[in-house]
């Protein structure tokens, strides 16, 4: 039997630990009794707000009030709320053909900032080994908590930058999408780009570390991923408080 790939990730300081609390954070957040009666409600507003953080993360920052309000037109906010939208009807096949949602992704992402031909193809050839080795570990590679798993997913798109224009954002909807077929957020309720756009120089520094295929590199991407979770985590609490106020 092959090694896991991503197993070895376990064993660096302090990772393990790290993401057993994200998870115990989010799980405990996932039980918020407001979710019984306004799951719909908190979950289209968990949707806005990490759509528009994940916009932000590529210097595309808006108020979130304007965007609520229809009255931004930016193309990167609308198409990272159209992927958020798909991610759902995604789900199967990105445990199939992760490689197809990618391309899906980024055209919901591009399409009115990226020439049409560009669209839903890697743009540099290099790159489609790793893709490659990336979809592999999607397709039942690894065993590694699904946090985990999607922590990487998310930090080699940010790494490989294989799609034109807003890269970023592809990487950021597939990193959830990975949480959301995982089971770890099923209803797609955790606003993990809230949690990296609090911490953005922090994101930015560890993504660029991760970059760099070395341990200490991939360790601070890894503890900033679980720090991101937990803020997530503590976002969703935050949303279901302010359903309750407006119930």
């Amino acid at each position: 039997m092959p090694s896991d790939p991503l197993a070895p990730l376990l064993d660096l300081a302090d990772v393990a630990p790290a993401f057993e609390q994200a998870r115990a954070a989010v799980d405990s957040a996932m039980r918020n009794r407001v979710l019984r009666r306004s799951g719909g409600q908190v979950a289209a507003e968990v949707a806005l707000r990490t759509s528009v953080a994940s916009a932000a993360l590529d210097t595309h920052g808006f108020d979130l009030e304007g965007v609520r309000a229809g009255v931004v037109t930016d193309p990167v906010v609308h198409g990272a709320l159209r992927a958020t939208a798909a991610l759902d009807g995604l789900t199967a096949t990105w445990t199939r053909a992760p490689r197809q949602v990618l391309a899906k992704l980024h055209t919901l992402v591009a399409r009115d900032v990226v020439p049409a031909a560009e669209l839903g193809r890697p743009v540099d050839p290099q790159a489609a080994p790793r893709l490659a080795a990336l979809a592999e570990l999607i397709t039942g590679g690894t065993t590694v908590p699904v946090l985990l798993q999607a922590a990487v997913v998310h930090a080699e798109l940010l790494a490989l930058k294989a799609f034109a224009g807003p890269n970023g954002v592809v990487a950021r909807a597939a990193g959830r999408l990975t949480l959301i077929a995982g089971g770890v957020d099923p209803r797609g309720l955790l606003a993990m780009d809230v949690g990296h756009r609090s911490r953005e120089p922090e994101y930015v520094g560890s993504a660029n570390a991760f970059a760099t295929g070395t341990p200490d590199g991939i360790r601070s991407w890894l503890r900033h991923y679980a720090a991101a979770a937990e803020r997530a985590a503590e976002e969703l609490t935050e949303v279901c408080e302010t359903a309750t106020d407006r119930g």
